[in-house]
């Protein structure tokens, strides 16, 4: 039996060559070796070629013979799978088991210096390039420099020009950013000046520019003000003064009722360029507030199918309100390119209207509001902008024509049709109530206005009294005015609705008063001990009145030998009637009861105005104390 050979493999100490060079003709031949690996260097070279990643049990699996490889195919036959189902589990925590350890192992022998030192490896140093770096550090350099002067500059001019602490263009714009919307496009500063933000959706913009002030302003001197350490440059079309004036006239007579004018300035002209900031821009919102109420207006007067058309011409929109009574919203704006043209005088103001010159630009508010707040969603998956009595319809179970009711949503132009409407039915029911009022002494009329009015509804209360006995003495009825109605309530409760019409008012208005006439004479028999033997509201005998009904009493004094009748109508006036009866008259009498001994005697009419006394009451009065005296 040969014993074994121990034999040592130890790696070739030759050079590996690194370049071969060839000098001269080919004949001169030189090798370049490359130095040898240091024993930390041969080992990173050889743990390079280790895959780490590789699995063991697959180099394992390989057959190396041919009879290892028919071993395997009869295994294959009657190889079974594992019925346990955590198998592969167990396996690859097995695999995750031995990673961790050889990875500790490694971990222990770089940390550990009795198994192994690892030596850097050295690489050659880069070729410095000395120049390159000389240019950026002078470059940069420069840069920092020109900072630093530019710097020193804007401080040395900010301190020689002295400005003031009102002028200065950074406190300005502080104040600009405070009230106006400001944004910066590039080196430019840009401002808005529209609504939108606030539920606007007109199509104009009101896009202006911010720039500071290349020479300094003086201070504020008498008539001019200082323009600030900035200055605005708003767009031709913003430019200048406008107001939307609102006039409501009489077409025959041409004769201006009302007129409510909306923002108007306290001079119409021109915005002089050494305005300050803040008025030019006040001036130019205003100019674009007022284009916007005017194109939504003329863009409903358009698309409204009315009875009666509206006419849009220029910068005037013109609808009749009542027959004869026209109204007339005019947009005003003036460039002041003509200067040498002056403005044409605002027209002559007969009453100034504070509704029509509210609502001009509240209702345009509240558009604004109901663009950008929709009502809430109930549930949350519901549709946005169905609004609660929408909802409840169904539940409420609403009718079509309710539901109609609910879908049509006035437009600005029908507001403020209704809100003229109302103002004319509202100067005309107060110009008859105050004509009656000062040119009547007998009886008083006094107007009671109510203060909680609404811009489509206002009411009034009148009192008829007469003087000296409105203590216990007075009539009263209310007026209710509406859009294009007024509904009366007397004192008794009966209700009337009246039109526009301002004569259908009068004639109430005298029959009101002749009823006044018959309640004081009614008043005054019952204090004075007279008898009422009859009344009547309704006169059917004697001229009939222009308007309504004639009243009538008739009462008898305490002996009965005395009675008067009084007749009080709305056209004809108050009449007093006295009925005397002769001795002869009462011998002739069978009956025994003095009430019948008027039978058969004539009425006279007694000529009130030859008696003393201020009004109508206290001459009846003194009748019948003269025929009460006398019968005695």
């Amino acid at each position: 039996m040969t014993t074994p050979v121990p034999v040592c493999v130890e790696a070739v100490l030759e050079s590996q060559i690194q370049e071969v060079r060839v000098e001269g003709d080919g004949q001169d031949i030189q090798e370049v070796y490359a130095p040898q690996l240091s024993m930390s260097e041969n080992l990173a070279k050889l743990a390079n070629k280790i895959d780490f990643y590789k699995d063991e049990c697959e180099e394992k699996g390989k057959p190396t013979s041919e009879g290892e490889k028919e071993s395997e195919e009869e295994k294959a036959t009657t190889f079974q799978p594992s019925l346990w189902p955590w198998d592969s589990v167990r396996n690859k925590l097995k695999a995750s088991l031995t990673e961790m350890s050889v990875l500790l192992d490694v971990l222990n022998i770089a940390k550990r210096k009795n198994y192994m030192v690892l030596d850097q490896v050295s690489q050659p140093a880069p070729d410095p390039k000395t120049a390159l770096q000389l240019a950026s550090k002078k470059q940069a350099l420069t840069t920092s420099a020109s900072i630093l002067m530019n710097s020193a500059e804007r401080l040395k001019k900010s301190q020689a020009e002295g400005t003031s602490k009102h002028n200065d263009f950074h406190i300005e714009l502080l104040k600009l950013r405070q009230n106006w919307r400001l944004k910066k496009v590039g080196n430019t500063i840009l401002g808005d000046l529209s609504y939108k933000t606030a539920g606007s959706r007109f199509w104009q913009g009101g896009t202006f520019e911010v720039l500071k002030t290349t020479t300094s302003t003086s201070t504020e001197t008498e008539g001019s003000a200082t323009k600030g350490g900035l200055e605005v440059v708003i767009p031709n079309d913003l430019r200048g003064v406008a107001y939307i004036q609102v006039e409501v006239k009489s077409v025959p007579e041409k004769m201006d009722l009302t007129s409510a004018i909306m923002r108007l300035p306290s001079e119409l002209g021109t915005v002089h360029t050494g305005t300050y900031w803040q008025q030019k821009l006040q001036a130019a919102q205003n100019v674009l507030f007022c284009k916007e109420i005017f194109s939504q207006l003329a863009r409903e007067a358009v698309q409204t199918n009315s009875s009666v058309p509206h006419l849009v011409v220029g910068n005037q929109i013109i609808t009749n309100v009542f027959p004869g009574i026209q109204l007339s919203i005019i947009l005003c704006h003036s460039t002041g390119k003509d200067k040498n043209k002056r403005p044409p005088p605002a027209p002559p103001k007969l009453d100034h209207n504070h509704v029509l010159e509210h609502s001009l630009h509240q209702l345009l508010r509240e558009l604004h509001y109901k663009n950008i707040h929709y009502p809430p969603p109930h549930p949350v998956t519901a549709m946005i902008g169905v609004s609660k009595k929408r909802r409840m319809a169904g539940p409420l179970s609403m009718s079509r024509q309710d539901l109609l009711e609910m879908a049509d949503n006035e437009s600005l132009l029908e507001q403020v049709i209704k809100q003229t409407k109302h103002h004319v039915l509202r100067q005309k029911t107060m110009g008859v109530l105050d004509r009656y009022a000062v040119t009547l002494s007998d009886p008083q009329l006094a107007n009671h206005w109510n203060c909680v009015n609404s811009s489509l509804e206002s009411s009034c209360r009148v009192l008829i009294t007469s003087q000296g006995y409105d203590l216990r003495i007075w009539h009263s009825f209310m007026v209710h005015i509406y859009v294009d109605k007024i509904k009366v309530i007397t004192r008794e409760g009966r209700v009337l609705i009246l039109s526009y019409e301002e004569k259908e008012l009068e004639d109430f208005i005298l029959w009101q008063i002749s009823q006044h006439q018959i309640s004081v004479s009614q008043n005054l028999s019952r204090l004075m001990g007279w008898h009422m033997l009859n009344t009547t509201g309704a006169l059917g005998v004697s001229d009939l009145e222009s308007s309504a009904t004639a009243s009538a009493l008739v009462m008898a004094s305490p002996n009965h030998n005395k009675a008067l009748a009084i007749k009080s109508g709305p056209s004809t006036g108050t009449k007093v009637f006295i009925q005397s009866c002769p001795k002869e008259n009462k011998s002739r009498i069978v009956t025994k009861d003095e009430k019948w001994s008027f039978v058969g005697c004539e009425f006279q009419e007694v000529d009130m105005n030859k008696f003393e006394g201020r009004n109508f009451p206290s001459k009846l009065e003194t009748l019948m104390a003269v025929l009460t005296r006398t019968a005695t």
